[in-house]
């Protein structure tokens, strides 16, 4: 059990139960008032847009290379994939650069997709064309908008 001083200046003995129902309730009286003086949220920020209809209207024109052209021959295949795995493998890259798109048809490597920088276009760009040959990489890649 706990004591405290009564207001006549004596003890006043507390159960655990309301000595554990006063620390809480203090608890949540501290969350309201730190609630209440948080800044408020910054409104005048938009998000980019996630409106990719310009990229969807490209990706339709005749000719435009998909991710659905892939090959599935073996080399088209092996190709892809070590060229997802450098990618993927160098940590330096931002998130935007190791998802971008690799299709490989008969040899001949696209890239596509959005990446952080000009010098992960080249880096990404670099990759795949140790692993396809000179060349053989299509760099389509583009340079997204800072945030």
């Amino acid at each position: 059990m706990a004591s405290s001083y009564a207001s006549d200046g004596g003890f006043t003995m507390r159960t655990s139960k309301q000595v554990l129902q006063a620390v809480f309730a203090g608890i949540a009286l501290l969350g309201v008032a730190n609630a209440m003086q948080a800044p408020p949220a910054d409104t005048t920020k938009q998000a980019p847009s996630a409106d990719n209809t310009k990229t969807n209207k490209r990706d339709r024109a005749a000719g435009a290379v998909t991710a659905d052209q892939q090959k599935m021959n073996k080399p088209d295949r092996e190709t892809a994939r070590l060229i997802r795995e450098s990618v993927y493998k160098d940590k330096a890259l931002s998130t935007y650069a190791h998802n971008v798109k690799i299709v490989v048809q008969d040899g001949t490597v696209t890239l596509k997709g959005p990446v952080r920088s000009d010098d992960e276009k080249d880096t990404v760009f670099k990759k795949a064309e140790a692993i396809a040959g000179n060349g053989k990489v299509v760099n389509q890649l583009e340079v997204a908008p800072g945030k």
